[in-house]
């Protein structure tokens, strides 16, 4: 194993100044970019990590991939709760939609210096982990969209049971044929609340079919578009469980253009339990995602390990619960 180098040897292997060195470190902008690759190699080949107390300012950085819903609003909510009783400002940033940051984002961190960065369903490669972790700058994932790692600090919810307790539901009200609106499958959450899905239906003796099952991306739009595929059907669902309260709404919609009543004539669950879930007409069934005492806890586990305390566990999911409101009722008998 490579003994740490200091700066300075980084700069003399490199055939670089320390000042050049610095600058990478610091994620400022005016060093060539094959000089930069160099020096990013040495200090991932050397394990160089910036010493506690060298860098930190007074910020928490909140990374989204998109900040268009009151899905965010109630994650920047618990992170605010944490980080005002510490004395720190969040920075908000936003990937754009992807569930992976690019090399600009990560000059701007490495040039903010927080003392932590708290990632909601995105991710970073290996590449940006080390550069991270060369500054001391802590993460934690919350939510993650993929496999953050085993040796990456994450947040997130029991979805899988959340998917099944949706489902459950509509089974024990009389539903047969129930449809999903999942969310992207490329995001482990999303196909963790339709393996529960599936689960339930398989536990209660009935055939999974995939002809019931539409893929969304968490947006009003796809829960409106795949809704009305589904609602379209000859044999159509008595039920459908989304994979968050923004496609339910969307759903509703398309209900509404089919003419079918909720509940009486379509049974809907979501999921998230967002604020306006509560005031939809009717009131939506929905699981409860706990999203803000998952940011309250994924801001505390970077604040701890920023001071250098070790997490008991690198793995955190908080319990999902469902909520029974007014959009679910037994399935109508024919005639």
């Amino acid at each position: 194993m490579t003994v740490a180098a200091t700066l300075a040897e980084i700069a003399r292997e490199a055939g670089v100044s320390a000042p050049t060195v610095s600058k990478v470190l610091n994620g400022r902008a005016d060093v060539a970019p094959a000089t930069r690759e160099r020096i990013e190699e040495l200090l991932r080949r050397h394990g160089y990590q910036r010493r506690r107390g060298n860098q930190s300012t007074q910020l928490l950085e909140l990374v989204f991939h998109e900040l268009e819903s009151s899905w965010a609003m109630e994650v920047i909510r618990g992170v605010e709760n944490v980080v005002r009783e510490e004395g720190l400002t969040v920075v908000l940033s936003e990937s754009s939609g992807r569930l992976s940051l690019g090399q600009s984002w990560m000059e701007g961190v490495l040039a903010r210096r927080p003392t932590g960065v708290v990632l909601v369903l995105s991710g970073l490669d290996r590449t940006q982990q080390t550069q991270l972790t060369s500054r001391n700058i802590p993460f934690v994932v919350m939510d993650p969209a993929g496999d953050p790692g085993e040796d990456v600090p994450a947040v997130g919810a029991t979805n899988w049971h959340g998917g099944l307790a949706a489902t459950r539901h509509l089974l024990e009200l009389g539903h047969r044929r129930i449809a999903v609106i999942a969310g992207p499958s490329k995001m482990m959450c999303s196909r963790a609340r339709v393996d529960g899905y599936r689960a339930a239906l398989e536990t209660a003796g009935i055939v999974f079919d995939p002809g019931l099952v539409r893929e969304g991306d968490f947006h009003h739009e796809a829960g409106y578009t795949a809704g009305l595929e589904l609602l379209r059907m000859r044999d159509r669902p008595t039920a459908v469980f989304t994979g968050n309260d923004l496609q339910a709404l969307g759903l509703y919609e398309a209900a509404r253009e089919q003419g079918l009543r909720i509940p009486e004539e379509l049974s809907v669950v979501g999921f998230d339990d967002l604020p306006l879930a509560r005031w939809v007409g009717p009131p939506l069934t929905t699981v409860r995602q706990p999203l803000t005492e998952m940011a309250e806890v994924a801001a505390r586990m970077v604040i701890d390990l920023a001071r250098g305390n070790r997490p008991s566990t690198l793995r955190v999911d908080l319990a999902t619960s469902l909520v029974v409101r007014s959009s679910t009722a037994p399935p109508q008998t024919a005639g």
